[in-house]
């Protein structure tokens, strides 16, 4: 064996890593789309408090985009990202393009999770399927590992009734 053939078996596995990951990035739901902020606690050090918004493209319904409003903890400890930001959330979810349906929907599912601390609390947003209605309803909320937060936000979105919503066994 050459010393090129030792240095190529070498970068195989590395090559072979750095295609996994990047097909698992390209599989993972994207990331919230920021929409804007608004400053609400000006800060001398580090960044303002602020309500930030998200858009969250449902990725399992084509034709759906959730926006959600929150607090953001500025300071140093928030420009570091140490701050414990609030449980509160507004979540408003609608039609913005023809809603279609890849893959049957579970009657519950999670449609995205964010951690809003550094170790305890994530911020959630829940899709259920109102199945008589056909109608898909959102909730977002905060929990903690310790104690749960009944701080919630709910918005729902009517689906023609000639596109009935198909259910997961």
């Amino acid at each position: 064996m050459t010393p090129a053939d030792s240095n190529r078996n070498r970068a195989c596995p590395a090559a072979r890593l750095a295609f996994c990951v990047a097909a698992l990035a390209l599989a993972l739901p994207c990331a919230a789309q920021r929409v804007g902020e608004v400053d609400t606690v000006f800060k001398l050090i580090g960044p303002d408090h602020k309500i930030v918004i998200d858009a969250y493209d449902d990725p399992k319904v084509h034709g759906v985009t959730c926006y959600v409003s929150r607090a953001k903890t500025g300071g140093i400890k928030g420009g570091l990202g140490l701050a414990e930001d609030k449980s509160e959330a507004s979540i408003a979810c609608r039609q913005t393009g023809p809603i279609s349906f890849p893959k049957a929907l579970p009657k519950q599912d999670e449609m995205y999770s964010e951690r809003i601390s550094l170790v305890f609390k994530k911020l959630r947003v829940v899709r259920l399927v109102d199945a008589p209605r056909n109608t898909l309803i959102y909730l977002t909320y905060s929990d903690r590992v310790i104690e749960g937060s009944p701080q919630n936000s709910i918005t729902a979105v009517a689906v023609d009734r000639g596109t009935p919503i198909p259910l997961a066994p």
